[in-house]
């Protein structure tokens, strides 16, 4: 790998005062063809260029974004990965994804500054309870990491917590190999280290029609002219439905704003994650001490970033009622991104009936932890035409067959 990141490199560029740094990725013109055209730069379509090339050979790729390189929902979320799902198909996918997560950095040669610091699920309900127990023995059968956690474990790890408030806390789930990572690193190290195999990245370059003809795709129409492709690969997040109405396709979504907030630098206070269904709220502690706090969808479907202040409210009095300490914390500021949710709140990484067209969407509100997970598993769907087996469970045609997958509810806050 050319450039290099290691401790010699540190020092001979900081001799040279900073100033011979190579570019960490370039901003190329396209080309009039390519063997894959991947629509959305985020951290999925950015995973899917380097696994085609690293994996598959594949490196005539172009990775076509709207805006900017990570600007969608992979600068638009909370940064929780974990893999503590219920279903066999959910809990294996996003294992896999968290295996990649732990060798992350070193393949990428890029931090990505993940932190296994765990992640917990509060139970506020003996039903709660049963099921909590109930997903953590699924999990222990899938090979997942997972544990009960009673009320004076919970309060020996998270100080600060109020067991005993209007929803009093039975007990959690704890997932140890949890936890967070640093979501633009992650969208800047799959760039890299894509770029360096030869993928071209290109920015400000919308998608405006897909081209079919005889039932096979020829390429992409977009702000930079028409691209060909032997193949397009959609990972457009919220706006995956747009993209699919282009090329005469309907898929199960519904788009609706996701919001967050965080807070002003504190001390040290949080060292883990911690999440709530029964108050649909979560929160956790950056490294530089912001309060990164989490609300449930929106319940209206769009395309804005804002989200409502209803939202805001209800998210702000559940962690007040959680963490009465941080109830004069201010907050700095507040984003929403945009999530596609399927009906059963499950993935689709399928091809399609058109020859050559693939998406990669419905991730809803658990897209990032998935990152390098749908990456891997849907490079392997594009390079031989039929999916991986942990992906084959998310076809689209299981709208259709029936065997759908329903992680509604099933695995605590679904985030």
């Amino acid at each position: 790998m050319r450039n290099r990141y290691s401790l010699f490199s540190l020092v001979r560029n900081g001799l040279s005062h900073n100033e011979k740094w190579g570019r960490a990725w370039h901003s190329p013109e396209p080309k009039r063809e390519y063997d894959v055209v991947i629509v959305g730069a985020g951290g999925h379509g950015l995973a899917t260029a380097y696994y085609l090339a690293k994996i598959h050979g594949i490196r005539n790729i172009a990775v076509v974004e709207k805006g900017w390189l990570g600007g969608g929902n992979t600068a638009r979320n909370t940064t929780i990965v974990r893999s503590n799902y219920l279903w066999d198909e959910s809990a294996q996918l996003y294992e896999k994804a968290m295996q990649l997560w732990e060798g992350l950095s070193r393949d990428l040669n890029y931090n990505v500054m993940f932190s296994q610091r765990g992640v917990m699920n509060l139970a506020h309900t003996l039903q709660e309870v049963r099921d909590t127990q109930r997903r953590i023995n699924a999990n222990l059968y899938n090979g997942v990491d997972g544990e009960w956690l009673s009320r004076e474990q919970i309060r020996q790890q998270v100080p600060l917590i109020n067991l005993d408030s209007r929803y009093p806390v039975l007990g959690a789930s704890f997932q140890r190999r949890g936890g967070v990572a640093r979501h633009d690193a992650v969208a800047w190290g799959f760039a890299r280290a894509a770029d360096q195999l030869g993928v071209d990245i290109i920015q400000n370059c919308p998608v405006t029609h897909i081209r079919k003809k005889d039932g096979a795709i020829e390429g992409v129409d977009t702000g930079k002219g028409f691209i060909r492709a032997k193949k397009v690969a959609v990972v457009a997040a919220g706006h995956s439905s747009v993209i699919a109405d282009m090329a005469g396709i309907r898929l199960p979504l519904e788009s609706h704003p996701l919001q967050a907030l965080v807070s002003e630098p504190v001390k040290p206070a949080i060292n883990t994650v911690i999440m709530s269904n029964a108050v649909h709220a979560y929160i956790s502690q950056s490294d530089k001490g912001d309060l990164v706090i989490g609300a449930g969808i929106d319940q209206y479907t769009g395309y804005g970033q804002r989200g409502s202040f209803q939202s805001i409210e209800h998210t702000l009095q559940a962690i007040v009622e959680m963490f009465p300490s941080l109830s004069r914390v201010r907050m700095n500021r507040q984003w929403g991104g945009i999530v596609d949710i399927c009906p059963d709140a499950c993935p689709i990484i399928s091809k399609t009936a058109i020859k050559g067209l693939y998406f990669n969407c419905g991730w809803g509100t658990g897209g990032f932890k998935a990152t390098p997970g749908s990456g891997w598993v849907f490079a392997h769907t594009i390079a031989n035409d039929e999916p991986h087996p942990l992906n084959a469970p998310f076809s689209i045609d299981r709208f259709y067959t029936g065997h759908l997958i329903d992680e509604h509810g099933a695995a605590a806050v679904a985030h």
